[in-house]
């Protein structure tokens, strides 16, 4: 089931027809939801970011750059943003084209309301899992570089499952140093359980 979105989620809406834009922003503010309009691409891309939750209800025939080219320029400059396409002038190689680059949904007009808000929902639901995934990578990296380089060599060689004894051996230091150098460093990264350290370690590696 799709979570309701959070309070500051935020709907773009890009289309050159005001109709359709006034009846979008009518329709998403009715379910709380932010939203911001836009006539053109390109004036969205001069638009400030906005680090909240988000989606993008893009129109496919645009002035100016088309919404297919903006999809494009987005995925370029790494802009993960969840585009739903809302158009009367699509065909099955667009959508096929569209949804193979990442699109969350190619909707065609006239649209059903429900039909939007579920995509929108559904786009939501997804920038918001990204967004968490981030936060948590960023986390994970930071307690990393929070230990100190002795901590750091042995959380490693505990991660490739190396005995105290042995990483004592290898770095010139007492079982019992080596432990104290583990528990701190568990306790940095705020792991439960060894498993977890080294889960977070390979993570952190891998980085």
């Amino acid at each position: 089931m799709t979570e309701h979105p959070r309070s500051d989620s935020t709907v773009f809406v890009i289309d050159d027809d005001a109709a359709v834009r006034t009846v979008l922003k009518v329709l998403f503010e009715s379910v709380g939801l932010h939203v911001q309009l836009f006539a053109s691409g390109n004036t969205f891309l001069e638009a400030p970011v906005m680090d909240t939750p988000c989606c993008l209800v893009l129109d496919v025939r645009l002035p100016g750059m088309s919404g297919l080219k903006l999809q494009e320029e987005l995925i370029k400059a790494e802009v993960n943003v969840p585009i739903i396409f809302l158009t009367a002038h699509g065909d099955i190689h667009m959508a096929v084209g569209a949804m193979k680059a990442g699109a969350v949904d190619f909707l065609t007009k006239p649209f059903r309301n429900q039909d939007v808000l579920d995509a929108v929902y559904a786009a939501l639901e997804q920038d918001g899992t990204r967004r968490r995934k981030e936060q948590s990578s960023s986390t994970i990296r930071e307690r990393f570089e929070s230990l100190s380089p002795r901590e750091r060599d042995v959380v490693a060689r505990v991660a490739a499952g190396v005995l105290n004894k042995q990483i004592a051996a290898e770095l010139g230091l007492s079982e019992v140093t080596v432990k104290v150098h583990r528990a701190k460093a568990m306790r940095k990264m705020h792991a439960k359980s060894l498993a977890e350290l080294v889960r977070m370690t390979d993570f952190a590696h891998s980085e």
